[in-house]
This record gives structure tokens, C-alpha cells and sequence, in this order.
């Protein structure tokens, strides 16, 4: 059932812009784990998915607070960052099951460091360095993940 997407990603600009392109083909709610090095653009893309989503204010990276959640009808968009997490298990503690639901859209970096207390991932997005440029592969592990893939206007 995998399905991948890959591409090409000129720069800051263009990781937004395939953000924000994700973001439009979520239609339902939608778990995506994001991998890569620091400094690959994990935060530069979740910044287009929210802001494509109606945010209008700054997308800073939730790596002291865990997540940055964020009300954006009809969705709630939570954006973790587990960098810093020391123990898997204080996701437990900050009560991680309850951001998982029907009306949620999760972008997790770092998922790693929460293995044994995260959900599955619809989908896998994996930014790399490639010279002044990154590569990024979109693999869906799920119907739901196929399906965004399936609806992923991209042309960059």
C-alpha cells in the first residue's frame, strides 16, 4: 500500500510552497512524521502547511514546549517537535492521545524520539540536503496517506 512522492526543493521558498501544497490535499485527519538532519527545512515546511491552513501569524518551532498547537476551523493542527524530549514516556504525561482525533493534523519532527508512544504515520516526509538544494520523499503508509498523496497538486 506505500505510495512516494519525490522532489526537488530549490530553497526556503519552495519547502513552504510543498508545505502548503500538503496542506490543501489533507482532507481528513492526517498523521505525518518529518525526518531529517537539523536544519533540513522540517519547520520551513510546517510553516507553509499551517500558514497554507489560515494561520497568519509566526510559525516558530515548538522545541522547548514540545507542541505549538493551533485552532484553525475546521482543523486543529498541532505541530510537535521531539528534539529535546529525554524520555518517551513524558508523552504520556503531557497527554499525547488526546491530540490524535478526527479533527486533527499532526506534523511531528523527530518522531523517533517518541517510538512506542506515537501513532503510525499516514505519512513519512523526509527532507535531505543536496548541494545549496534539499530532496524531499513523501511516502504514504496508509490509505489516508495515499490519498493525500493522490490529491497533491505539485509542479514546482
Amino acid at each position: 500500500m506505500t505510495q512516494t512522492f519525490h522532489t526537488q526543493l530549490a530553497d526556503a521558498d519552495s519547502t513552504v510552497a510543498l508545505g502548503a501544497a500538503l496542506a490543501r490535499a489533507c482532507t481528513q485527519s492526517t498523521t505525518c512524521y518529518l525526518h531529517g538532519d537539523l536544519g533540513a527545512g522540517k519547520t520551513t515546511f510546517c510553516r507553509g502547511f499551517v500558514q497554507a491552513m489560515g494561520h497568519t501569524g509566526n510559525v516558530k518551532s515548538p522545541t522547548y514546549t514540545l507542541v505549538e498547537p493551533y485552532q484553525l476551523p475546521p482543523w486543529q493542527v498541532y505541530h510537535f517537535d521531539l528534539y529535546r524530549l529525554a524520555d518517551p514516556e513524558e508523552l504520556e504525561f503531557m497527554g499525547i492521545r488526546d491530540y490524535f482525533n478526527e479533527q486533527a493534523l499532526c506534523l511531528i519532527e523527530w518522531p523517533e524520539k517518541g517510538q512506542g508512544w506515537l501513532p503510525h504515520a499516514d505519512l513519512d516526509i523526509t527532507l535531505q540536503y543536496d548541494g545549496e538544494q534539499r530532496t524531499v520523499a513523501l511516502t504514504a503508509n496508509t490509505e489516508v496517506g495515499v490519498s493525500v498523496i493522490n490529491r497533491l497538486e505539485w509542479d514546482d
